[in-house]
């Protein structure tokens, strides 16, 4: 019944993404995500009555961002109560996780129409909360296999700026390059499309507010390697800290044209692997290549990629190791720039994403995610 059957995206928004203790941070995250789902209907006219999950994305689902998130959030919204939600986990590639799932499962025939997404504020719910109480997440088999010491992220990207010969200036200089084509992006209006301003004391935050202006590569080198003393990783060159939510309405192509919805893209392919648990963030190599092999196309066939920030060494190692054109990688700046909300960035870079892609008129787009305890994310959007 459903073999010709294509997941599509109707449209994707997201909040502008917030820096610690900033704009964002008095936003409980339920409401965060709220806005956001109430923005994707205000957006597209869509009756929330007919949506039939919420997928979404969280990694430190402890306190605030406990109990469901996502049904808290849909409820939150006014969403009709018939409208359920569940909360994934796949560390910092959670959202683009649950796309993957919704997609599939839309395909399967399960739904006709789903939204996915996710959340993290960092600010309220720090990094690591899960496990603050002491109670490590690594059991005794896990231990004897790999060691009782908890994966560093840091000491990951320290290991893959030397694996791949990576220098501290072409870090700062990658991270100064990801803070200028952020910068331009606002200035030209190009975010515009896809952010919803979100509410706060009266005022409306509708800028990402991470992006830092004339820095040099003087500059960022007085800065002191943030996990070894003699590194190359630094605050600059690193991910920021951050609070955001994003959400994609995905339905069956067959539904779309019914409901009269003209789509922006297709959810092509996906696809996922794990990596070793150190370094940890080598995953989106491998996930790239499985992602090509299966679909029968080369990097060159692909007309942007979003490969996260979580380090610039992860993208610059990804750039060298799959041979890709830099000037399609994060065409608007990454997470060194905007920032990393966690549980909320796979969304925000599919969003980020499908927009440049429609007002670039771009076939292909490939999105990649470096996640914990070592995986990844790989998928490709067609669009239509």
């Amino acid at each position: 019944m459903f073999m010709s059957r294509e997941a599509v995206i109707v449209d994707a928004v997201r909040s502008p993404v917030g820096k610690r203790n900033g704009g964002l941070s008095s936003v409980h995250p339920a409401d965060l995500s709220a806005y956001v789902l109430r923005a994707l209907i205000e957006r597209t006219g869509l009756d929330p009555a007919l949506v039939e999950d919420v997928i979404w994305g969280c990694v430190s689902q402890v306190g605030e961002q406990s109990f469901d998130i996502a049904r808290t959030a849909a409820l939150s919204a006014g969403w009709p109560i018939h409208v359920p939600g569940t909360t994934i986990d796949r560390q910092c590639g959670s959202s683009q996780q649950a796309v993957s799932f919704a997609a599939a499962s839309v395909v399967a025939g399960h739904y006709d129409i789903v939204v996915a997404g996710g959340v993290e504020s960092m600010s309220r719910i720090p990094i690591g909360s899960s496990t603050a109480a002491g109670n490590s997440p690594l059991g005794e088999l896990y231990s004897q296999r790999f060691g009782s010491e908890f994966p560093n992220q840091g000491l990951g990207a320290e290991q893959i700026a030397d694996d791949w010969g990576l220098s501290r200036t072409q870090l700062d200089e990658f991270a100064l390059s990801s803070h200028a084509k952020a910068a331009a992006a606002i200035d030209a209006g190009r975010f515009e499309s896809q952010i919803a301003s979100i509410p706060v004391n009266g005022e409306k935050i509708a800028v990402d507010e991470g992006v830092r202006r004339g820095g040099t590569l003087e500059s960022l080198a007085k800065l002191k390697p943030a996990f070894t003393p003699n590194g190359k990783i630094t605050a600059a060159n690193s991910s920021q800290i951050s609070d955001g939510s994003a959400a994609l309405l995905i339905m069956g192509s067959d539904t779309a044209a019914e409901l009269g919805f003209t789509p922006i893209a297709a959810i092509d392919t996906a696809v996922v692997i794990g990596s070793p648990p150190m370094p940890m963030l080598t995953g989106p190599i491998p996930a790239t290549e499985k992602l090509l092999a299966r679909r029968g196309l080369t990097i060159r066939d692909i007309g942007t990629y979003e490969v996260n920030e979580a380090f610039a060494s992860v993208a610059l190692a990804w750039l060298k190791e799959v041979g890709a054109n830099e000037e399609r990688l994060n065409p608007n700046g990454g997470a060194i720039a905007l920032g990393h909300p966690l549980g909320g960035s796979g969304a925000r870079l599919m969003t980020t994403m499908v927009h440049h892609m429609r007002e670039n008129d771009i076939e292909f787009g490939l999105q990649t995610m470096c996640e914990g305890g070592g995986q990844a994310n790989a998928t490709l959007l067609r669009l239509l």
